[in-house]
């Protein structure tokens, strides 16, 4: 007896085997019934067992067929749930491109003109979204769940990724309206420094650091010299990890933050403000992506798409 048997068999088999006729099975697979019958005597041959008895009017399952009915559906469920995974695999692997964002790019329909040109060059491939809090500046990139991101600069562990710069704002401070600062058209940093903060998750790291204005802090404490007062740490009023919970604390009086012009919309939606800042250098928003990707086609059509976006303003 042989056991190389195919697929198709043991499928023309079960058939047969739930219809018990011939005919009907046949149409179920649309096979003509002479076709069916034929290869179900070359499965029988094959295993050296008679499978079906044949009566006028139908057919029975023998003992043979009884018992090897359960183990054909078996292997058939199995072949249809391994199948199902490698097209899964194939797709994920190149038509699904993973974009992170953990703040949207808004600033004008930059997300969906970048996303009409990625498709039009590549109509196979799949953008997936991919929402993160600020506990990751990487938005997805650091633990491989994202192909590329929209983050703002500075990155931790930069040498991993390149970027492509896709808007460079100035940072504006954002603080109730009941604020005395808020009667200000604008702010000088130094009158900022003894206020509390909102500060992003420690995870953050170096952009933690970058939206508490630290290296402004540093070069303020080093022009006012040791007689000329203080721009020392700042004080947190309170950890934020999204737009809502920034707005929050903003209301409710935690502290002030500072904000890229793009991103002043989501938070000034009553009872908070925007003031210019002067003495701050501007933020940087950017699409990136890890180095070691850079040769993907779809992770290259849309930095590629990106740029020609941001080249025509």
């Amino acid at each position: 007896m042989t056991t190389d048997v195919h697929v198709r068999d043991l499928r023309y088999f079960a058939a047969v085997a739930e219809e018990l006729h011939f005919t009907r099975a046949a149409e179920r697979l649309y096979v003509s019934q002479p076709a069916l019958s034929k290869q179900i005597r070359v499965l029988e041959r094959q295993l050296g067992a008679e499978l079906f008895r044949r009566e006028p009017r139908g057919v029975t399952l023998t003992e043979a067929g009884t018992a090897l009915l359960p183990y054909a559906r078996r292997v058939l469920a199995d072949w249809t749930e391994g199948a199902t995974a490698v097209r899964a695999a194939q797709a994920a692997r190149r038509g699904t491109l993973v974009i992170g964002m953990s703040t949207s790019p808004g600033r004008g329909g930059l997300l969906p003109a970048i996303r009409s040109r990625f498709t039009a060059a590549h109509p196979e491939a799949l953008p997936r979204l991919r929402q993160l809090d600020w506990h990751d500046p990487t938005a997805g990139l650091a633990d491989g769940t994202a192909d590329v991101a929209y983050v703002w600069l500075p990155l931790p562990d930069a040498d991993r990724y390149a970027w492509a710069t896709v808007a460079e704002e100035p940072r504006l401070v954002a603080l109730p309206d009941t604020h005395p600062l808020a009667a200000r058209a604008e702010v000088d940093f130094a009158d900022l420094t003894d206020e509390p903060f909102l500060a992003l998750p420690p995870e953050a790291g170096v952009l933690r650091d970058f939206w508490l204005a630290l290296d402004e802090r540093r070069a303020l404490q080093e022009r006012l010299g040791p007689a000329g007062g203080t721009a020392g740490p700042p004080r947190i009023g309170a950890e934020i990890a999204g737009t809502e919970e920034t707005y929050e604390a903003l209301a409710a009086g935690l502290g002030i933050c500072l904000v890229a012009t793009g991103n002043a919309p989501l938070i000034t939606l009553g009872g908070v403000t925007t003031r210019p800042v002067r003495g701050l250098s501007p933020s940087r928003y950017a699409l990136a992506w890890r180095r070691e990707d850079e040769g993907r086609p779809l992770v290259r059509g849309y930095v590629e798409a990106c740029r020609q976006v941001i080249a025509r303003g």
